[in-house]
């Protein structure tokens, strides 16, 4: 599949460019208002993190994360970073992507972030 690219991206992204680097498939993305930004040739790809075994798309009602509290709402602005996953929008909470889902957060795997 061809990623959707982005052929006049202003910002160069790169160490120290202020937006979170992450280990995806080899090399590093970097998260960038809700997008997942690789540096590529002239232009920037837009990447997804696949849902696999590594980040499945399941619901796990028993997952107790104590990076926010029980009444915390993800979404715009809710100090976590949105990741896109599969088909929907995780965000990132320490090392794993949380996926709001009814009354409790979906644990949809762990992220490396880059160093």
């Amino acid at each position: 599949m061809t990623p959707a690219t982005h052929d006049t991206h202003p910002h160069e992204h790169g160490p120290d460019c202020g937006h979170t680097p992450l280990k995806h498939e080899g090399h590093v993305d970097y998260l960038h208002d809700g997008h997942l930004h690789h540096p590529h040739e002239d232009h920037v790809d837009e990447h997804v993190i696949e849902v696999d075994a590594e980040h499945p798309a399941d619901c796990t009602p028993e997952h107790d994360c104590d990076a926010h509290g029980d009444g915390h709402v993800h979404g715009p602005d809710c100090g976590h970073e949105p990741v896109p996953h599969g088909d929907h929008t995780d965000y990132l909470v320490g090392d794993h992507l949380h996926h709001p889902h009814g009354d409790h957060c979906d644990n949809h795997g762990n992220v490396a972030i880059a160093a």
